[in-house]
């Protein structure tokens, strides 16, 4: 069912109808002429791959942004545009993927903040509570109202989020992917939850990026391409397949899974590591071995310690016990020396850590790398060859969004993704400062033959080959069409001989990329198993920090 047929089996009116909604930010059309409906008591899921237009759309419902066209309706009223506050007392709440909750405070405290008057003489928190408790129990959303929210897991947390909008009264509710950051069993519980809101007459709008659980629990899905409306279907029916290709206009062939062809010797072992730090951003005993030709994925839920692992191995942090040895050797906390011995890294937060925004693409590309004899001369940058190193990387690993002068803010999450994954694959051979094509030291991406430009038989002082690839959260934001470039290839480099680190939170990654999958919880890790030992609930249980054992 296309854009332009919606369903006509509701002969009620909708809770809310958008018309025509379209917003411009200079020559960019985000939203073009977007007419969507939703009905009460109706779960519908909003796809699109990043700068499909969703964010702009829900901002516009929200009251964030002003449409330059178009009207919307709430529940037959029109919506004052660019009011937040006429959003909220229609009827609207959002949960946004980031939550906005203050962990030093109380759940009563954060559910009660902005719903009070400023110059009211005093709070009026015993009424609060019991209307707190009241939505919990009627929405099967047990909350303790005076623990503090920095003790909650992940998934209290959410719940918290929700129970905020619904003690507002919210009888539209945005959920923008909901379960990124969940355990399976707290999916399983938020899904139950949905469904008894449904039951109760509210209606979701459903934004994730797992098309599994979009089919599962939504009854209508609207796909937007390009800021336009291109697919609006029932759930019932539709493939994941055919979400796919709605989302990016072709097919999409994800990775197939396979069996490593060749693992070789320990690149790296860790003994009984632990790191310095405060909360579970440290590692607690770690034992771990990473092998050449293996991916070694890690699940677990983020903040357990991921990033003292992924900093460890990337240098930028010491291990305060235990031990670290690096092809041999005792691994030294120099990310410098780290990189000239074949680490390769994939940051978590790509715009933080991954690219510097104001510099260029060039500058990025070669940022690791710059003091390399292939990119400087004493106190000299080799533009010309810094340059055409970048280009090449543009041109290998189809960075779209600019030339190698852009700023490297200028890029979308996809295309700086892969700017960091072609600055960390591909590594420059020459050191005399000419334009020869670099080579990828893990092997080329899948169905690209092998770069050229330069002789074989030219000396050349390679910066070294890749050893360890530590890809952190590797395509958490990506369009579907990105993370399907990026697994295969991180595949690729697995296939031709590099030992890769996967740490994600998205369990079917992990499940499909992993030749060995380990569960971090609390700053420990379990024992790595092959992938096929581990079912969904056990790791499920093990990221919940439910038992330390492993899986039967």
């Amino acid at each position: 069912m296309t854009a332009g047929h919606p369903s006509a089996e509701h002969s009620q009116p909708p809770v809310l109808r958008l018309s025509g909604i379209t917003k411009r930010f200079g020559t960019l059309v985000a939203n073009d002429n977007i007419s969507l409906e939703l009905h009460g008591g109706e779960i519908l899921a909003l796809l699109g791959e990043n700068g499909a237009g969703k964010s702009t759309l829900v901002s516009i419902l929200f009251g964030h942004y002003t449409a330059d066209e178009g009207r919307i309706e709430v529940f037959g009223q029109a919506l004052p545009p660019g009011n937040p506050k006429a959003a909220l007392a229609a009827g609207i709440g959002m949960v946004h993927q980031h939550f906005t909750l203050a962990d030093n405070l109380s759940v009563l405290d954060n559910v009660m903040l902005g719903s009070e008057a400023l110059w009211q003489p005093f709070s009026r928190r015993g009424a609060a509570r019991a209307k707190l408790l009241e939505v919990a129990r009627r929405f099967g959303l047990p909350v303790a109202p005076d623990a503090k929210v920095g003790s909650l897991s992940v998934g209290e947390r959410q719940r918290v989020e929700i129970l905020k909008a619904l003690y507002r009264g919210a009888r539209i509710l945005i959920l923008d992917e909901p379960t990124a950051v969940l355990t399976p069993q707290e999916s399983e519980a938020l899904f139950e939850t949905l469904g008894q809101m449904v039951a109760e007459g509210l209606s979701i709008i459903f934004i994730s990026h797992k098309l599994g659980e979009v089919l599962r629990v939504s009854k209508r899905v609207a796909v937007l391409r390009g800021g336009k409306l291109v697919a609006e279907a029932p759930a019932a029916g539709t493939t994941q397949a055919q979400l796919a290709q709605w989302m990016v206009g072709h097919a999409v062939n994800a990775p197939q899974r396979r069996p490593a062809p060749s693992v070789g010797e320990a690149v790296c072992t860790l003994k009984d590591v632990s790191t310095a730090g405060s909360g579970r951003d440290r590692l607690h005993g770690v034992s771990l071995t990473l092998k050449a030709g293996e991916i070694m994925a890690i699940a677990g839920v983020s903040g357990n310690g991921q990033l003292a692992l992924a900093d460890l191995l990337c240098g930028t942090r010491a291990a305060s016990q235990g031990t670290v040895s690096f092809l041999g050797q005792p691994l030294q906390a120099s990310p410098a020396r780290l990189v000239t011995q074949g680490v390769a890294r994939i940051p978590e937060d790509r715009h933080a850590v991954g690219v510097v925004g104001d510099l260029s693409v060039w500058e990025n590309a070669v940022s690791e790398r710059l003091r390399s004899p292939a990119f400087s001369r004493a106190l000299w940058i080799k533009r010309r060859a810094a340059q055409a190193h970048a280009a090449h990387i543009v041109r290998a690993f189809d960075v779209r969004g600019g030339g190698p002068q852009s700023p490297a803010r200028s890029l979308s999450g996809g295309n700086m993704q892969k700017l960091i994954l072609g600055r960390a694959l591909l590594v420059p051979e020459q050191a005399d400062g000419k334009t020869t094509a670099p080579r990828l030291a893990a092997g080329p991406p899948q169905g690209e033959a092998a770069p050229s430009g330069g002789s074989e038989s030219r000396k050349a002082e390679s910066v070294g080959a890749i050893s360890i690839i530590v890809a952190h959260q590797p395509t958490w934001g990506l369009d579907i069409g990105a993370v399907a470039y990026v697994q295969q290839q991180l595949i690729a480099a697995r296939d031709a001989g590099a030992a890769v680190l996967v740490i994600s939170d998205d369990l079917d990654e992990v499940l499909s990329l992993g030749d060995r999958v380990a569960v971090m919880h609390a700053g420990q890790l379990t024992e790595a198993l092959p992938a096929e030992a581990w079912t969904r609930e056990a790791i499920g249980l093990a990221m919940a920090g439910v038992h330390a054992g492993e899986p039967a």
